[in-house]
């Protein structure tokens, strides 16, 4: 195993990886898998705060920061009352880009009210011993309020321009679902907002009659994981599909993606989505699919320093699949496909590129883990 390594050699190599380390060869890299931190409920969003230190949610309502060396915190205080039930809870959670001077951490989060609950984001300042967040407030309320606790979407991307997406999901029942392709509401949307919650004056659908302003792009199903690209000004998102048709799409400003009137899936019950069309004139097409499923949540584009032959490449958690899955990319193509670590058989809720190009992944269980991937 070792070659003409002596014996000391092997024994300071043995040393160097924990315990709990594990050594897996993809296609294109060798990478050491390590468990960061454990004992976490259903942890659903991380966040890199500038000194290295993490911030993850917990779906029941509990914030948390975790050191480096896996060290986790007692739940950090002012998060919002959150409804737990479901698939509702505290959901994402992202550091201002100009956190250094001003503190601010925004939380996405099913907000409880009249009529059921909703997508909302709140944005508080951290304290400096990261115990307790003050100045809380609530910056964006999904509208309508609808009594479901399925498909809040949630992911939370600053595109570096002063602009917050807010991805949302369409609520799922079939009494909703059809909200996606109308305007006056924030279902099946991804909106756009500045940082504070006020509307950008060149969003697609200022000044339009029936429309609500935040909207950025529409007829989505329930996004739960999308990434902002700032090499190339792209924004892509996943969303789950029902029985198939989960899509990798380029969310542009005004466009429809289709949902619920074509889909590359099938009911739960096995009829037909809409017409049964997977295209239609006005849609856009997804740039790719799955069928089966992954169940994706959380993405990244890896620009880090660690894996070369990563670079440009799309990182997606698979819920379903358990996958870590891989594309490469051939300009808004998909060109190959790997999957990773399905053999643990950890539910992978969310994605992240970390300090010095290390890759964070975060498991959705009720033991759930922050798990590092570095190249070896």
């Amino acid at each position: 195993m070792y070659g003409i390594l002596s014996s000391a050699a092997i024994f300071a190599l043995i040393a160097a990886t924990p315990a709990w380390a594990e050594v897996i060869k993809s296609e294109k890299a060798r990478l050491q898998i390590e468990t960061v931190a454990d004992g976490l409920d259903h942890p659903w969003g991380l966040a890199f705060l500038p000194d290295g230190t993490m911030l993850v949610t917990e779906r029941k309502g509990d914030l948390r920061s975790v050191t480096a060396a896996g060290e986790v915190s007692d739940p950090i205080g002012g998060v919002p009352e959150v409804d737990a039930r479901g698939q509702g809870g505290l959901l994402d959670v992202a550091i201002d880009p100009d956190f250094e001077r001003n503190r601010l951490v925004y939380m996405s989060f099913a907000e409880p009210g009249d009529g059921g609950n909703s997508t909302a984001v709140a944005r508080g300042r951290l304290a400096e011993d990261a115990g307790g967040l003050t100045e809380v407030e609530v910056i964006f309320s999904q509208k309508p309020k609808v009594a479901s606790t399925k498909h809040f979407g949630s992911r939370l991307v600053f595109d570096g321009n002063g602009h917050l997406f807010v991805t949302l999901g369409e609520r799922s029942d079939e009494q909703f679902r059809e909200m996606a392709q109308t305007l006056d509401n924030h279902l099946g949307k991804i909106v756009r907002i500045n940082h504070d919650g006020s509307v950008p004056d060149d969003n697609p659908f200022v000044g339009k009659q029936d429309a609500l302003p935040e909207i950025w792009s529409y007829g989505h199903r329930n996004v739960q994981a999308a990434v902002f690209d700032r090499e190339t000004g792209i924004l892509w998102e996943i969303e789950h599909g029902p029985r198939g048709g989960d899509e990798l799409n380029i969310a542009e400003p005004g466009k429809n993606y289709g949902w619920p009137v074509v889909s590359h899936g099938i009911n739960y019950g096995g009829t037909p989505v809409g017409s049964g069309a997977k295209t239609a004139p006005g849609m856009v097409d997804p740039i790719h699919q799955w069928t089966p499923v992954i169940a994706p949540s959380g993405m990244t584009i890896y620009r880090g320093e660690q894996f070369d032959a990563w670079q440009g490449n799309i990182l997606v958690g698979g819920l379903r699949s358990t996958a870590l899955v891989r594309l490469e990319l051939d300009g808004g193509k998909v060109v190959h496909e790997e999957r990773l670590l399905e053999s643990r058989g950890k539910r992978i809720r969310d994605v992240v590129e970390g300090p010095k190009g290390a890759i964070y992944l975060v498991t959705d269980e009720s033991n759930g883990e922050i798990i590092r991937l570095t190249a070896q």
